[in-house]
């Protein structure tokens, strides 16, 4: 089953968008515009650098953003890794069988153009976050 995902990005909360890119555009990463996704309820950015992992930044809309139960657990901090598949459903029903759980059914991201986003836990492994292909990033 993980063959068949493809690495895309490491998901970090930030309550503070600007602050947080800075620290990595001292380090050569080119940030992107902000994204707001209100269907889930956050702020998003893309920091990117040749030969290193795609970052994002995800901060919360407001106070019922799930983002804000981990900054508030945790700070600041990455939380979750992304992999893009082919088809979310078949992979989660995959998952699923692997004693994942389904944290967030597959929705549309505006932050993927529409592709559809899906996370999952498992205690062994951790959050992890599904988009489904094409899986483009705004810019």
């Amino acid at each position: 089953m993980l063959n068949d995902f493809i690495f895309h990005h490491i998901g970090v909360a930030t309550d503070n968008i600007d602050a947080t890119a800075k620290v990595y555009e001292q380090g050569g990463f080119v940030r992107s515009e902000n994204v707001v996704d209100p269907i889930q309820n956050v702020i998003i950015c893309w920091l990117k650098r040749e030969g290193m992992p795609i970052i994002e930044l995800i901060a919360p809309m407001d106070q019922s953003s799930p983002v804000k139960t981990i900054l508030d657990k945790n700070g600041v901090t990455p939380y979750h890794i992304c992999y893009v598949v082919e088809n979310i459903d078949s992979v989660a029903l995959q998952l699923r069988q692997s004693r994942f759980v389904m944290v967030s059914r597959p929705v549309e991201a505006a932050a993927f153009k529409g592709s559809r986003v899906a996370f999952f836990y498992n205690k062994s492994v951790g959050l992890i976050e599904l988009v489904e292909k094409p899986a483009e990033m705004v810019r």
